[in-house]
């Protein structure tokens, strides 16, 4: 396979450093590297055993390379993620700027790898929190069709980024001992995190939908091509550092087995599949570092006909960033 020179924005961040591990464990074709940061404090990397400097990024700089991953902010998307792709550079964006965006495919290669087309050089990657429930319902709904889908989702600190992680560590040993949670010092939660849990990710709108919920519904319809599906959603936020974990309800349109549903699990890409109720995935020991999204516990819903409920578990810094970044990128050195 060619060599294809990468560079990576937001390389000495959390899920930026996740990306380098995997773009060096899964041997992609990397020629010349180029780490870039925010340019606000000094940073460096390593990257096949070699120590880089971070610099700020610029268009120059960002040009010299074939595909450049952006594990950074919206805004730094949206300033150099546009121009570069005009100019011929693939650009990989796992934060929320072009999600929504029409004409950018939004992309979950086990999913919708097809909308991958040297046409379209801009590419964005999906919240970590939906991620789960795409790959994991993807076959069930080419099948069978799923009208309606409700989801609880039990969303790791880590998604919040490094210094939530560290908030719940400092929680905890506050805890062990003083006994009580320290006050609040900073905006990183809305609440304490240790030893309990709050329904709140993100902002709420006027109708009291949180910023977390929304996304789940706008970019699951745009990842399965289905604006008709009815999607509500309830995002949690648990004392869990990594791999989110989701509850959910699916309606079907037309009456079908559980059998018939486990079958399609079981071939579905992306996915491991537990046919027995009591091998559930959990996230401690399916949600650190795991390659591929979990899930069991089916069952026919007692609430409704054709509803049936699934157990879903994934890493939200794996599958659910920077793991489908490189995924991507592997599919477009395919092309």
């Amino acid at each position: 396979m060619r060599k294809i020179n990468v560079a990576v924005v937001g390389a000495s961040g959390m899920v930026g450093g996740e990306l380098l591990e995997l773009l060096e464990s899964r041997r992609f074709p990397v020629g010349e590297f180029y780490p870039f940061n925010s340019g606000k404090k000094p940073a460096s990397v390593f990257f096949r055993g070699k120590k880089y400097a971070c610099a700020a990024p610029s268009f120059g700089s960002l040009k010299r390379a074939g595909i450049v991953f952006f594990v950074s902010t919206d805004e730094v998307a949206g300033k150099f993620a546009p121009r570069l792709a005009a100019a011929g550079t693939w650009c990989i964006d796992d934060s929320s700027r072009f999600r929504l965006e029409p004409g950018v495919p939004l992309v979950i290669p086990e999913v919708n790898g097809a909308e991958l087309k040297p046409v379209k050089k801009l590419i964005a990657g999906p919240n970590c929190t939906l991620t789960g429930a795409a790959v994991a319902l993807a076959g069930i709904h080419r099948k069978f069709r799923v009208t309606e889908l409700r989801l609880a989702t039990y969303q790791a600190v880590s998604g919040a980024g490094r210094a939530a992680m560290g908030r719940l560590e400092e929680e905890l040993k506050a805890h062990f001992k003083k006994a009580a949670a320290p006050k609040l010092k900073d905006g990183k939660f809305p609440r304490p995190i240790a030893f309990n849990l709050f329904p709140q990710v993100g902002g709420f709108d006027a109708e009291g939908h949180s910023v977390e919920e929304n996304k789940v519904e706008a970019e699951l319809k745009k990842i399965w091509g289905d604006k008709k599906i009815r999607i509500s959603s309830t995002a949690v936020r648990v004392p869990v550092l990594r791999g989110h974990s989701l509850a959910v309800w699916f309606k079907l349109a037309r009456p079908c087995s559980e059998a018939e549903l486990k079958k399609e699990l079981l071939r579905t890409p992306g996915l491991k599949f537990f046919a027995k109720p009591e091998d559930y995935p959990t996230p401690l020991e399916n949600g650190l570092r795991t390659k591929i999204v979990y899930a069991g516990r089916l069952r026919r819903a007692k609430t409704a006909a054709n509803e049936f409920q699934l157990w879903i578990v994934s890493d939200n810094l794996y599958k659910g960033a920077a793991l489908n970044s490189v995924q991507i990128a592997e599919r477009i050195a395919g092309l």
